[in-house]
This record gives C-alpha cells, structure tokens and sequence, in this order.
C-alpha cells in the first residue's frame, strides 16, 4: 500500500485517477458482479456444478490475462512485441476447455450409473 500510495503522490492530474477509479468501481459493480451471480445461479441447477465451476474459473482467468491483447486496437508498430494471433488461440483454449470439461462430465455421470 505504501508503493501505491507513493506512486500516486506521483501522478500530475489527479482527475485522470479518479475517472480511472471510478470506471473500475462502474464495471466491477455494474457489469462484472450481475454477470457471475446470474452465472451462479444457472451453474446452481446443474449435476455436475463443481466441474463446471472449475470450467468458468479457469476460463475466466485465461480470458482475465488474454483481455488486453485482446481488445489491443491494430497491430503493434513493432511486429515482433505480439507475434501470435491471440483471438485464435483464445478461442482454442475455450474450446479445448469446453471439451475437457464436457469428458470430465461424461466420466462422473458414467462412474456414478456404476454405483
């Protein structure tokens, strides 16, 4: 906290921190929060709610890391910072985690008609 205080005794236009602080506050209680309770609450019928929770975590957490190259607008002026095509990439993870998951389901509904 001490770092955090230091560095925004730093900052020259205090305004600019406060729209920053502020547009965190809007999309953390506006948009981010409705989104995992409604999630939740669909994940909460489901037989399998643990497998699928485990799912969204990690899809959450790639998609968390991946966001800003994501949403990066055109391409870099140095072609050799982001050489990967991340939109692509993120969408194989998403479905290979879809399909992981999917199996890790069949598995559990297939162990439990045994018992």
């Amino acid at each position: 906290m001490a770092l955090g205080v230091w560095r925004l005794l730093e900052v020259r236009d205090p305004l600019d921190v406060a729209v920053w602080l502020g547009g965190a506050v809007v999309l953390h209680d506006g948009i981010i929060v409705p989104v995992v309770l409604g999630i939740g609450l669909l994940v909460g019928g489901v037989r399998a709610r643990g497998t699928v929770r485990g799912a969204l975590i990690v899809a959450g957490s790639v998609t968390a890391v991946a966001l800003p190259v994501l949403l990066r607008p055109g391409a870099a002026a140095n072609p050799s910072v982001v050489p990967l095509n991340y939109l692509r990439n993120w969408l194989w993870m998403m479905a290979l985690l879809g399909v992981f998951i999917a199996g890790a389901t069949a598995v559990g509904w297939a162990r439990a008609r045994r018992r």
